[in-house]
């Protein structure tokens, strides 16, 4: 089938591969000329046949309610509206009624897999009417993951983007036992081996994994990370899971201290340590260090 994408970064531009291997013909717009298929929204609009499919793949918020916005102008009563950004699940069920007064359809796809997703396929969570669904299937199940895994329908507009910001709640806390772990092996003298043992459990252990696979393969192209400096920034799904959780009663506190130690790597030196550190001398007189 004939689809439309807008945005060809790491992500859009190995969809794009992806979907051309499969068969299907993509038309790709994207800011930069030397990625792009067409020089503007309109041409891409105007290249592809009715009814319409068109995938957004921009960052989240104002660059995603622009690309809206525009194609809410250009498309036809019948066409299709993919957002597979990472959206908060709020702005799908903004931008599904928005486009529904035009008689155009709106599907959210949460899509996970990376630079890896070309190789691997990706993981697609989508949310929206049956109806809008099914004009987008074939594009889902050619960018899926070979076998039974790997898409599901979610549930109506939202639930896409909603289900893929809690998984990417649970990586957050998958990577920081992890890291973790990872810290106090190196930090004793008696296991002098750290990557080793990591590359131990990859078979036969219940924390095998390929977030564990990936770690091996980091130890393997710098064995203490020394190259690094200890900083992680967050993308907002983990932010966005916690405002959840807290709207909705639940309690999540691995996820929860896992985005907080996201915070924490940004300091070169904790103000809230210090007063821990303060707090400890004052009533244990234990021993402070000054600040060089």
């Amino acid at each position: 089938m004939e689809l439309g994408l807008i945005g060809l970064g790491k992500m859009g531009g190995n969809m794009r591969e992806r979907l051309r291997r499969a068969g299907h013909t993509v038309i790709g717009y994207d800011r930069n000329p030397d990625v792009t298929d067409v020089a503007s929204l309109k041409e891409l609009v105007d290249s592809l046949a009715a009814p319409r499919v068109v995938w957004v793949m921009v960052p989240a918020g104002a660059p995603t309610q622009q690309t809206v916005d525009e194609l809410g102008e250009l498309l036809s009563p019948g066409d299709t509206v993919v957002d597979g950004g990472n959206s908060r699940w709020t702005d799908d069920e903004k931008h599904a009624e928005e486009l529904g007064t035009k008689g155009i359809g709106f599907v959210d796809c949460g899509v996970s897999g990376g630079v890896w997703g070309l190789q691997n396929g990706y993981a697609l969570m989508y949310g929206g009417d049956s109806a809008h669904v099914a004009k987008v299937q074939p594009i889902f199940d050619a960018l899926k993951p070979e076998g039974e895994y790997g898409a599901v329908h979610a549930g109506r507009v939202g639930a896409g983007h909603f289900a893929k910001m809690v998984h990417n709640g649970i990586e957050y806390a998958m990577m920081q036992a992890y890291a973790e772990g990872w810290e106090l092996l190196e930090k004793v003298d008696s296991v002098t081996d750290v990557r080793e043992v990591f590359r131990s459990w990859r078979e036969g252990t219940v924390i095998r994994s390929w977030l564990l696979d990936l770690a091996v393969d980091a130890l393997d192209k710098d064995e203490h990370l020394d190259g690094l400096r200890g900083y992680a920034a967050d993308s907002g799904e983990g932010r966005w899971t916690v405002e959840a959780a807290i709207d909705n009663a639940v309690p999540l506190p691995a996820i929860t201290a896992s985005l907080f130690a996201r915070f924490s790597s940004r300091q070169e030196d904790s103000p809230s340590m210090k007063m821990i550190a303060a707090l400890r001398n004052e009533f244990g007189g234990h021993a402070v260090e000054s600040k060089k």
